[in-house]
């Protein structure tokens, strides 16, 4: 989304905005180009761009409570510098911009004076897209097709690409490389007995995808099987055959990753439980009702979201 704000007759403030993500099947193996199913999310992330008198790019990074988590100063000198790795926070940001630059050199070529925030709307643990909702941001404000910065700066599949673009359900592919996805109606008349339960730890997707390419490095799997259980997902219609469904998707990704499933980490609940994302950390999905959500806030867990407030 992208919105043109007049504030004045000599300075124009864009704005630009991205959905937050969740990937309901095929974690890992959408790397590989099975068939995902991707939620866009009620949640998501601003990013504004304004003029201002002195030289460079203030940049501020805000959180969903208003605090700031990140705040830097860039000079053009930085944009043209060699130097472009390391872990730090300004570092990646200057890579975005760096990759946004090459892919449209005239992205910050006549104006860089320029006072630019981020405001999350959701806490910037939860996994919901921080990355990827800036990336599309930034796509959008140079004018540049979002998937390519993501392959030029931080890389994956893209299916946060797509969600941040979509606001509605949708199944993802890559396709000989290249993002694929088509919007789809999900019949889910179950919808009130699904919950997403944060873990109360942030998993590192990066360190996710490279513990898969580990793994599978020699692995040459069609991965039909997941794309059968995708399909089936989206048509589903009972919650019965849908928490079977995610129980036999649950066991193939075990296998296939080696980790354990997280209902073994919460053996005694009655529902169905299924990772989504990079497993051991972020949002799982839970089946039960309301008051079965009880079990997990006795354990400590107190950010549970039902179905309808997280999703678009």
């Amino acid at each position: 989304m992208y919105l043109l704000l007049k504030t004045n007759a000599d300075n124009l403030k864009k704005e630009f905005y991205s959905n937050g993500k969740l990937l309901i099947t095929g974690e890992y193996v959408v790397l590989k180009g099975a068939k995902a199913l991707a939620l866009p999310t009620k949640y998501g992330q601003s990013l504004t761009v304004e003029k201002k008198n002195a030289p460079g790019i203030h940049w501020t990074s805000y959180d969903h409570d208003g605090s700031i988590w990140f705040e830097t100063e860039i000079s053009s000198a930085e944009l043209i510098s060699e130097e472009n790795e390391g872990p730090s926070v300004k570092t990646q940001l200057v890579r975005i911009l760096k990759a946004a630059i090459s892919l449209n050199p005239n992205f910050l070529k006549d104006d860089f004076s320029l006072k630019v925030e981020t405001h999350l709307s959701f806490p910037r643990n939860w996994g919901l897209g921080t990355s990827s909702t800036l990336i599309n941001n930034i796509a959008q404000w140079a004018e540049v097709n979002a998937f390519k910065l993501l392959d030029e700066s931080f890389g994956g599949s893209g299916y946060d690409i797509a969600a941040a673009q979509t606001n509605q359900s949708f199944w993802y592919q890559l396709k000989d490389g290249n993002p694929t996805f088509e919007t789809v109606n999900l019949n889910w008349k179950f919808t009130d007995r699904l919950f997403f339960i944060y873990l109360n730890r942030k998993q590192d997707s990066k360190l996710g995808i490279q513990r898969f390419s580990e793994v599978n490095k020699t692995s040459n799997e069609t991965f039909d099987a997941f794309n059968e259980l995708t399909s089936k997902v989206i048509d589903c219609t009972n919650i019965k055959e849908f928490e079977k469904l995610l129980e036999n998707h649950e066991e193939a990704i075990s296998k296939l990753v080696q980790l354990p499933k997280v209902i073994e980490e919460f053996t005694d609940f009655h529902g169905t439980l299924k990772s989504l994302g990079a497993w051991g950390g972020d949002f799982i999905l839970a089946t039960g009702s309301e008051a079965d959500m009880d079990y997990f806030r006795k354990k400590g867990y107190e950010t549970i979201i039902p179905f309808q407030n997280m999703v678009k």
